[in-house]
């Protein structure tokens, strides 16, 4: 969990972001983040107890690789006045620091600690990243025989499905920013399915997938997250249109999005079965 914010900039860039920061320090505050190194009489120390909790800000390169050398989780800092440096192996990085918020630096950490997203909550759900730890939860919901009558089953072997979910994390995740989710009950933190937005190959639109496991169906989870899935899709991901492809045969999905307010928008056939388009605009 981050814990704390120690920024390592060079003195005139603190000097020049000192005062346009109100609102980020304010942020940080309200969700418990301390912050530390933007006054000139503090001293840095590495706490090698506290390395996963803190996440260090710099502008400037030697500081980041002496820094992730020695397992930190650090984040660039790029500005006008650094373009020469060169933060090697940075996978993210922050443009106009004074700008960002208290969200987009936990998801930058998230991300270098190896921790999921939290993506959006429900009244009843919340949705996040899949994580290894998940992939035994999906095999007692993908147990139930009906579940897989109108998907894809999971690999029979756990090794082949851990290892497909660790490329997921890896590739997907950190590619779109976006993918199937893990789909959790608030009230008693069960994993009851998976949920989200992922791209089919050969199809021009994103598409929208969904399974909740058996005992949790008929409850309205379904038209919850996806109705909330849609949402974010259109209002953080800017996405304009989203596809379903449906067994004909799968009379609930069918219902569903209809319910969620899809329209047929053809036909189509996966791996030589027939399935409807359901197409909406977002």
């Amino acid at each position: 969990m981050l814990k704390e914010i120690y920024f390592r900039l060079k003195s005139d860039t603190a000097d020049a972001l000192r005062e346009k920061m109100d609102l980020l320090l304010a942020d940080l505050a309200v969700h418990g983040v301390t912050v530390s190194g933007l006054e000139e009489s503090e001293k840095h120390t590495v706490y090698e107890n506290k390395k996963e909790e803190i996440m260090y800000l710099t502008d400037q390169e030697k500081v980041y690789d002496s820094l992730r050398s020695g397992g930190c989780y650090v984040l660039p800092c790029l500005h006008e006045k650094n373009r020469g440096e060169v933060f090697s192996g940075a996978a993210y990085a922050v443009e106009r620091l004074e700008e960002t918020d208290y969200a987009s630096l936990d998801m930058a950490y998230r991300r270098l600690a190896g921790l999921p997203w939290e993506i959006l909550e429900t009244d009843r759900l919340l949705v996040r990243e899949t994580t290894v730890q998940d992939v035994d939860c999906f095999y007692q919901i993908y147990a139930q025989p009906s579940v897989t009558d109108y998907t894809e089953a999971l690999f029979e072997d756990r090794g082949e499905e851990i290892a497909y979910t660790e490329s997921y994390i890896d590739t997907v995740y950190a590619f779109y920013g976006y993918g199937m989710w893990t789909v959790i009950k608030k009230d008693s933190r069960e994993v009851i399915g998976r949920a989200g937005i992922s791209w089919r190959e050969g199809y021009r639109l994103p598409e929208l997938g969904f399974v909740i496991g058996v005992p949790w169906q008929r409850q309205g989870y379904a038209f919850e997250v996806c109705s909330a899935i849609l949402h974010y899709a259109g209002e953080e991901l800017e996405m304009t249109q989203v596809q379903a492809l449906v067994q004909p045969e799968n009379a609930r999905s069918v219902r569903l999005c209809e319910k969620l307010g899809f329209t047929k928008g053809g036909e189509t056939k996966v791996d030589g079965i027939r399935h409807l388009v359901f197409v909406k605009t977002l």
